[in-house]
């Protein structure tokens, strides 16, 4: 990712011609006066104009704001003084807030309000996106100056901060190729011009297998669905025109639950197929030859830069630094998940024996009897664990929790003062309790709908920086829970609640920063995702169990002995969700680490998994042709590795609160908590933040507890 491009797209130089044709005045008239563009106003020192959204302003908007930041850089590198940080970092930060705010609005459209008609614009844009990121990112008389003032500092060194912002910046622009030749920087940039292309491509296809493959089921098709399930499926049915009929949407959100609890073996397996074959029936919305072509451009890339393969450049500058450091802690939590899987498989067989199903444990299978071992195991039932998971009672348990540990108190806005893109986004104001200053707006997108991609998310339409004067940081938090029945509660799965508190903590690290350059709110990959996977523990402390964990029609606190068979449950299970996740992370990596000559995507997943002895009851997570992480963006390509990464540190750190004396909620645990761990952001080395937090570096020792699994011998070495 580009740093120079704040919200993490890669875009290109258009020059914006203005014609005289009629078509042509009225760009010219649209981009003068395109709200996409303008600076925001009303509440809050701006919010972003979602009401004034249309997508016909996207393209003008985004070429318009394209041509305004190459301005600025013009200014920056048109000065004819010596370079120095003021006169050259400054204004790089601050430069491109046009686009910026375009940007906001083109995230919305291609993440929760995508259409057919986005989907072209996207399409062509694409390319002229990252035609303009290579014109910032190889513009030679910016490096020039940025590298003058860089090698300068290694010799006298600038405040923290800005010492910080400098290498960062330095090392962003030698990465993506500034100190190339004329020739190879002119392929480079080409490169990076077709991929883009064939990542909007990519994602469509999936979004399209997404949208396609929907099944309508008959009401003598619902044995084992929950009441909650078959209302939110009538409710679909109806919105694409089945009446009286019950559809189940081919989004992880429908067909997890349809898994569990369905008795019609034969409708799990074709909704299990249709869910894992996405981006792979071999038709025009089939992706494995974009994973080929996306696998070669990305090795000829980085091999222009010295590199052996993508993992090596890719890596260097996240916590793991190589390929073979991620390698080792993957492959030392591998063989305890697979030894599980081995023990959950026979759990499962046998109860599909003792009621004589005369099968033979198959994907589909795994998650409807995984159920009913864990009904007979732990006498745990996953659909009532769901009465009490309330998502208006968990939104409620996510303000207390932040209050608790961040002093933020959050109120709700008044429907109509802030602007959103869709009729279910709500919006609370963030205050600091004890000053009463504004913190944020933080805004939510819970639910599932057609043109919305699927999966959880957090994002920032406005982060805030010294730099840019501190306004209000305005966070979202985008889910894909099942629209409710008019009337009905949104009761969702224990895992289901976690990522809910997971995406919220992304949200916090937003709301917490405390930085003063806009640079120093970029993340590292492996470390980012460790303040979100953290804040998941706050869901089975006491304190918002006996709070928030309320039945729905009764209002009575969960019971005490189903909170302890949850709590006595919470490994079941691990050699399934550990297997799972491990085999695309270490897929991810054997695709980087591999010549892309040697691979063909279906071949290749195969044997690779084979060669890991990958259980044939279990499927990765994300398979090849639908894994966005990987192929829809460069974000996480050799970085999916960073959720186990990450989850090490969070083991580690939620030690140091359990071991605290006021435990999860001990104050001096969750001060150091903010101030090294959040309010940073990446204005200090995310080791060393650990360090400070901690004391001393994380441990997968707490990692192997959590799930269960054997603690490695220490080395005696």
């Amino acid at each position: 990712m580009n740093s120079r491009l704040k919200k993490g797209l890669s875009i290109s130089a258009l020059v914006f011609i203005i014609g005289y044709s009629n078509g042509q005045e009225k760009e010219k008239q649209m981009t003068i006066d395109n709200p996409l563009l303008a600076e925001w106003n009303g509440p809050y020192q701006g919010v972003p104009a979602f009401d004034e959204m249309k997508v016909d302003l996207v393209k003008p908007a985004i070429r318009k704001g394209m041509e305004l930041h190459l301005a600025d850089i013009d200014k920056i590198t048109k000065n004819p003084a010596a370079p120095t940080f003021e006169n050259t970092i400054v204004p790089l930060e601050k430069a491109g807030q046009e686009l910026d705010r375009a940007f906001i609005y083109y995230g919305i459209y291609s993440s929760n309000m995508s259409s057919p008609e986005f989907r072209e614009v996207q399409k062509e844009l694409a390319p002229e996106i990252s035609e303009f990121s290579s014109k910032i990112s190889q513009n030679e008389e910016l490096f020039k100056r940025i590298k003058t003032i860089y090698e300068k500092s290694q010799k006298q060194p600038l405040d923290s901060a800005e010492q910080r912002v400098v290498d960062l910046i330095y090392e962003d622009f030698a990465m993506q190729g500034a100190d190339l030749n004329k020739e190879d920087k002119e392929r480079y940039a080409e490169i990076n011009k077709e991929l883009s292309s064939l990542y909007t491509k990519f994602s469509s296809n999936v979004l399209a297998d997404e949208e396609n493959y929907v099944i309508y089921l008959e009401e003598d098709q619902l044995g084992g669905l929950p009441e909650s399930y078959v209302k939110s499926a009538a409710q679909a049915a109806a919105e694409r025109g089945k009446e009286g009929k019950y559809a189940v949407t081919n989004t992880r959100s429908s067909m997890d639950p349809f898994l569990t609890y369905s008795t019609e073996r034969e409708l799990r397996e074709k909704v299990w197929n249709n869910y894992y074959s996405r981006g792979d029936n071999a038709d025009e919305y089939d992706n494995n030859e974009i994973v080929k072509e996306i696998l070669k451009l990305r090795d000829e890339r980085v091999e222009l830069l010295g590199f052996e393969n993508y993992a090596q450049w890719r890596l260097q500058n996240r916590m793991a630094k190589n390929p073979e450091n991620a390698m080792d802690l993957m492959m030392k939590v591998w063989p305890a998940a697979l030894a599980r899987v081995e023990e959950e498989v026979k759990d499962m067989q046998e109860v599909a024996d003792a009621e004589g199903a005369d099968i033979t444990i198959k994907p589909w299978d795994y998650r409807f009897y995984a159920e009913k071992v864990r009904k007979e195991k732990y006498d745990l039932d996953s659909e009532e664990v769901k009465q009490y998971l309330e998502l208006g009672n968990l939104t409620q348990a996510l303000f207390f929790t932040a209050g608790e540990l961040f002093n933020f108190e959050f109120s709700p806005v008044e429907e109509g003062t802030v602007p959103v893109f869709h009729e279910d986004v709500k919006v609370w104001e963030v205050t600091d309790k004890d000053s009463g200053n504004i913190v944020g707006l933080w805004y939510l997108d819970p639910y599932a709908r057609q043109g919305k991609r699927s999966g959880a998310w957090a994002t920032t339409y406005r982060s805030s920086t010294e730099l840019m004067g501190e306004k209000p940081v305005l966070a979202s938090n985008n889910s894909n829970f099942i629209e409710p029945a008019p009337g009905e509660p949104v009761l969702v799965s224990w895992d289901d609640a976690n990522t809910f508190f997971h995406e919220f903590g992304h949200a916090l690290h937003f709301l917490s920063a405390d930085i003063e350059y806009p640079t120093l709110n970029s993340g590292v990959r492996d470390y980012t995702e460790f303040q979100s996977q953290l804040l998941e523990r706050w869901l089975s402390t006491d304190k918002v169990i006996n709070q928030f964990l309320r039945h729905h029609e009764t209002n009575e606190v969960i019971p005490d002995e189903l909170v302890k068979k949850i709590k006595k449950a919470s490994t079941f299970n691990q050699g399934f969700a550990t297997t799972e996740f491990l085999a695309s992370a270490i897929m991810d990596m054997k695709y980087h680490t591999t010549d892309p000559e040697e691979i063909e995507p279906d071949t290749f997943e195969r044997e690779t998994l084979k060669e890991l002895n990958m259980p044939e009851e279990i499927v990765m997570r994300h398979r090849t042709p639908h894994f966005g992480h990987v192929f829809s963006g460069e974000g996480y390509a050799t970085g999916y590795y960073g959720y186990l990464w990450a989850d090490v540190l969070t083991s580690d750190a939620a030690e140091a609160f359990a071991e605290a004396p006021g435990g999860f909620y001990d104050k001096e645990v969750a001060a150091k908590l903010v101030k090294y761990l959040f309010a940073p952001r990446n204005a200090m080395d995310p080791a060393e933040a650990y360090k400070k937090f901690r004391g001393r570096d994380a441990e997968i020792d707490a990692l192997m507890r959590d799930r269960g699994f054997p603690v490695p011998e220490k080395d005696k070495n």
